[in-house]
């Protein structure tokens, strides 16, 4: 097992020191799986810090065994609002742990810890970096467990998992780190592609992630996470004729029908009420660029992916 690494590749040396950072509330269910898997990983982080937002569950107590005997886990606390903020909430708790770094780092992580994957899965993904200095991020795929199979949780190549998010330092700092919004993890996409770089989820069994739960299901239920998702489509600059698309896809998901319908509500609701919308010179017109391109993909049969 390392921390951190310095690597050959082309006779340069590429340096691995990588940083996660995981916001973290009331998790005591998947929490202990989500520490296994980084015990045994083949490349650790120089650091992991975990900033606990509040927890009223046995996450304190996990989180302090772990880091009796984990020195490269930090722990972050904050006070308890009352509730779980997603988006913005989970975002301001990464900020505040990355704020608390005082070492130097060449990648950054934003973690989720719900989750398991491969003991070589950092030291795997590097091997992408090191070839492609245009990635700016990258993840494999998720998946969840559902009657002893893995069912893959559907998100386009171009797009890097939300749950386990890994950044070349000096590319998320060019497009300004995450915003503090619900879809946090759809701009900072758009933002690197409009940069110039490019991003990645990997098909690439080695980098399997396992998500212990239904994605969007962490704030009560799953169909509160549905409506969230489309007002937060409206929040980014999605245009109705994607959305639509988009709610229509998602009808082949779990929930069936339902979910698909409460992403399109909830995205007509936020437009209803003239919510707040993402403003950065240029973002919104190059977003719709990019959609009408793929829309224009799919009906010419080349597929979602």
């Amino acid at each position: 097992m390392v921390v951190g690494s310095e690597v050959e590749v082309n006779n340069e040396t590429k340096s691995h020191r990588i940083v996660i950072v995981s916001p973290v509330r009331d998790e005591e269910r998947t929490l202990e799986r989500t520490i296994a898997c980084m015990e045994v990983q083949t490349l650790r982080p120089v650091l992991w810090v975990v900033v606990d937002d509040g927890s009223t569950d046995r996450t304190p107590q996990i989180l302090a065994d772990a880091a009796r005997r984990l020195p490269w886990l930090k722990i972050v606390q904050r006070e308890d609002r009352g509730y779980r903020k997603l988006g913005g909430g989970v975002i301001d708790a990464f900020w505040e742990g990355l704020n608390s770094v005082d070492i130097d780092y060449d990648f950054i992580s934003k973690m989720d810890v719900d989750l398991e994957f491969e003991p070589t899965y950092f030291e795997h993904l590097m091997g992408y970096f090191d070839d492609d200095p245009k990635l700016a991020a990258a993840s494999g795929k998720v998946f969840r467990r559902e009657h002893g199979k893995l069912v893959e949780e559907f998100f386009i190549d171009e797009m890097v998992a939300g749950q386990l998010k890994l950044y070349r330092r000096h590319c998320f700092e060019e497009i300004g780190g995450f915003v503090r919004e619900v879809m946090w993890d759809g701009i900072d996409f758009h933002k690197a592609r409009m940069a110039g770089f490019r991003t990645a989820s990997l098909h690439d069994p080695e980098l399997n992630i396992i998500h212990l739960r239904l994605m969007g299901s962490s704030d009560q239920n799953v169909y509160r996470g549905r409506l969230r998702w489309g007002r937060g489509q409206y929040f980014m600059g999605t245009c109705l004729l994607y959305m639509l698309a988009a709610g229509i896809f998602r009808m082949h998901e779990k929930p069936y029908i339902v979910g698909g319908l409460l992403i399109v509500a909830g995205y007509l609701q936020a437009a209803i009420k003239r919510a707040p919308r993402f403003e950065a010179p240029g973002f919104r017109e190059s977003l719709h660029r990019w959609q009408y391109k793929r829309l224009l993909g799919v009906l010419r049969g080349k597929g979602a992916r």
